[in-house]
């Protein structure tokens, strides 16, 4: 079954029923128009393989054309291309979508993907522009973050994404396939398992930063190329006086600063720089 992205929404005199709606979809690609019926849960819309559509409702047909509700990542990141707009729209429907079948975000979350999770993701871009050919490993990354929202946002750069859980990496890697993200990799990998050296490695809060830095410390480059030097990007939240308190060189970021929901009032990156070790 084709999924089809789309952009605006207009009702007008239709019949509906508990689960289904009649409708037509016009592609954000292309003026072609496709037929579907569809169910409705909350604010999106899961495709159904029914092509006898016409035989469920005596009424007309709808024409809807959704819109993705970017505003947030609009407000603090309104110079994005064409191509990123779609992108960041698409992960409302991937998401939800996949969310069905592999629980990767909460219930309580998922209709608050664009701020707990997406813009969330992208305070590291905050504190850090990364250049063209910096190499990023995400660690724990869940379903994909803060890895999938920080790679649309740097096209060039090159991400690795890990997790010990193969049904997240799962969902990671069709989220990636969907967008035609061709700077992510996706594997089912432990942190002290990983070759290679990288310019910073991103993570959100999935363990303590002592055992955290232990996984990692191996893996950061020598070479330097960004005003902050390489090292740890750590997004995590509350009181870390103590839990860094063996980091004196750590400095952490109020996401506060930069964003206004009050999500942001507590929550932080953590920019922990490491010495390249051989």
């Amino acid at each position: 079954m084709q999924v089809v992205f789309f952009e605006v929404v207009v009702y007008s005199g239709v019949k509906r029923s508990e689960k289904f709606q009649t409708v037509l979809l016009r592609k954000s690609r292309g003026d072609f128009i496709h037929r579907y019926l569809i169910s409705f849960k909350g604010n999106y819309y899961k495709f159904l393989d029914i092509q006898n559509w016409h035989k469920y409702f005596n009424c007309k047909v709808l024409l809807l054309l959704k819109k993705v509700k970017m505003d947030e990542i609009l407000k603090y990141f309104p110079n994005l291309t064409a191509i990123q707009k779609e992108q960041f729209e698409k992960l409302d429907f991937l998401y939800h979508d996949w969310n069905e079948k592999i629980n990767v975000i909460s219930r309580k979350d998922i209709d608050s993907l664009y701020t707990k999770h997406i813009l969330h993701s992208l305070g590291i871009a905050k504190v850090m522009k990364f250049e063209p050919g910096t190499f990023v490993l995400d660690v724990g990354t869940g379903g994909g973050f803060p890895g999938i929202p920080l790679a649309i946002l740097f096209p060039e750069t090159r991400f690795y994404l890990i997790d010990v859980i193969a049904k997240k990496i799962k969902v990671v890697q069709g989220v990636a396939d969907a967008l035609e993200l061709k700077n992510v990799k996706a594997e089912q990998l432990r942190a002290e398992n990983v070759k290679g050296d990288f310019d910073f490695i991103v993570s959100r809060a999935v363990t303590n930063m002592p055992d955290f830095v232990s996984w990692i410390k191996t893996k950061i480059k020598k070479q330097q190329k960004h005003k902050l030097k390489n090292g740890i990007l750590y997004l995590k939240g509350g009181d870390l006086t103590e839990e860094l308190a063996a980091f004196p060189q750590a400095t952490e970021y109020n996401l506060a600063d930069f964003f206004e929901d009050e999500f942001f009032e507590t929550k932080k990156v953590v920019h922990l720089p490491l010495k390249f070790q051989a």
